[in-house]
């Protein structure tokens, strides 16, 4: 059992303005596993001031970029030998299987780190232009302001890299939010942080649940807002800093289609869709849990389909062998039953899973991984994003009406086209509306590559030299010879 009862603020470990605490519950044990100090309106309030003071008046944002670049080397540095510590912990709060958290919740932020601070050495923080007048211009790249950071518990340590990091480089202060069932991961953060040799309020870590985040999203001192989760969570983010004139940053949610031409091998397919549809229990937001197949080769996908999400192994998240470990809160199990029924009372077919518990689990968040064939893209069930491992099979006709189904919800996060002819998979991926597009993979999150979505999906991008130039402010000067 963990007890932790500072909060890290500006740089510093100080006691919480109130007595309240925050459990954290093991979704697969149902035990509370640690209690945390509960930050409050007032901690709020301290981490803004600190991180404004760093802004106006400490040395941070008038480093050298190359000074800033050495700090966040450090920091991967230091985080190298606590991947499997930040793994351990992510599986125990939010129930990511351990061989997940080993290569993905806690190997990317390292990686990420480090392509961060590569772009960063090459890029243009300032240029000359000759001026179309006659006149050079210089174009300057300079800090935005103090960030706000939220981040769900889907891919905490990971999401939070990706907001934290190229704030850092560009020279912004922040003021990092976790969720409250996963700040296990951003404590570790924090004692990293606190090693790094940062100025005085340069990061805060506050963990807490949407009306924290609300107040934050809405403090006069924060300049920018930088938001990944739900859709619904995101219109309320972007009203808020629409009526404040703030820019935000939003990754929101997702329902991507895996485009499955008919010369593809529905035994690839299945593999592919194991990874890309299932990992983290589905609990990804460019899960692919729409995989559209040929009316004329229905009966064969479905066949794979159906074999590889019946093998699937479910159980005990830290036990090597397990595929499918525990959804992260009883609300989102409870959440993801509800889609399955609903799926069933649309009209689609249950081939495999279902609301029960797996077979020898008889506690914990689980759900079965799911399958639904003869699926109708207007049906809920193909609409709304699950969040969960639930896969629905929707037949198409043609190409065209393929794309024409990919492109049938409110989202545009990302999507994947399976064939053995690239030529035939890029003018499909080429069509298809998104901010992100796999051939034979799910998107991969490449750090050098720019990431977000379209329409519902969000507005803004992170990652690559996009990610740092969200929170940079660019200003033009002219020059003229007296």
């Amino acid at each position: 059992m963990q007890e932790r009862g500072l909060l890290f603020v500006g740089g510093e470990w100080v006691a919480p303005s109130t007595n309240r605490v925050i459990e954290v519950v093991s979704p697969h044990s149902e035990q509370v596993i640690a209690r945390i100090a509960a930050p409050a309106a007032e901690d709020v309030d301290r981490a803004v001031d600190a991180a404004r003071k760093a802004f106006e008046e400490g040395p941070w944002p008038r480093l050298a970029p190359s000074e800033r670049v050495a700090a966040v080397r450090r920091l991967s540095e230091s985080y190298e030998p606590l991947r499997e510590e930040a793994a351990r912990l992510i599986t125990a709060e939010m129930g990511a299987p351990i061989t997940f958290s080993r290569s993905t919740q806690a190997h990317l932020p390292w990686a990420m780190m480090r392509a961060f601070a590569d772009i960063a050495v090459g890029f243009p923080w300032e240029e000359n232009r000759p001026g179309f007048f006659g006149r050079d211009v210089i174009v300057q790249r300079e800090p935005l302001g103090v960030v706000s950071a939220i981040v769900p518990w889907s891919m905490p340590l990971l999401l939070a890299v990706m907001k934290l990091v190229p704030a850092l480089l560009a020279g912004c202060p922040v003021v990092l939010k976790p969720s409250s069932r996963t700040p296990l991961d951003a404590y570790l953060l924090a004692e990293l942080l606190e090693q790094a040799d940062l100025p005085p309020g340069l990061v805060s870590v506050l963990p807490g649940g949407r009306e924290l985040g609300r107040y934050l999203v809405s403090h006069f001192g924060v300049d920018k807002v930088s938001f990944t989760g739900s859709a619904d969570a995101g219109w309320q983010v972007a009203a808020a800093c629409g009526a404040a004139f703030k820019p935000v940053g939003l990754e929101l949610g997702g329902k991507s289609a895996a485009v499955v031409l008919d010369d593809a091998d529905p035994a690839a397919v299945a593999a592919g869709i194991r990874a890309s549809g299932l990992a983290n229990g589905g609990q990804t937001c460019v899960a692919q849990t729409r995989i559209l197949v040929p009316r004329n080769r229905y009966g064969t996908f479905v066949d794979a389909l159906a074999s590889m999400v019946a093998s699937l192994t479910v159980g005990d998240p830290y036990d090597p062998a397990t595929e499918v470990g525990p959804l992260a809160s009883r609300q989102q199990q409870e959440r993801v039953r509800g889609h399955i029924e609903r799926g069933r009372e649309e009209g689609a077919r249950l081939i495999t899973g279902g609301t029960d518990l797996p077979d020898g689990i008889d506690r914990g968040w689980y759900v079965r991984p799911t399958l639904f064939t003869d699926v109708d893209s207007e049906m809920r069930i193909a609409q709304e994003e699950v969040f969960g491992p639930v896969l629905t099979v929707i037949p198409y006709r043609d190409e065209e009406e393929a794309i024409r189904i990919a492109d049938d919800t409110p989202y545009g996060l990302s999507g994947s086209v399976w064939t053995p002819d690239l030529d035939r998979g890029l003018a499909v991926a080429r069509r298809v509306r998104s901010g992100t597009f796999g051939i034979n993979q799910a998107y991969n999150m490449d750090p050098a590559a720019p990431f977000g979505g379209v329409k519902d999906s969000g507005m803004g991008r992170e990652l690559g030299k996009e990610g740092i130039e969200g929170y940079l402010e660019v200003k033009s000067i002219s020059i003229a010879l007296p």
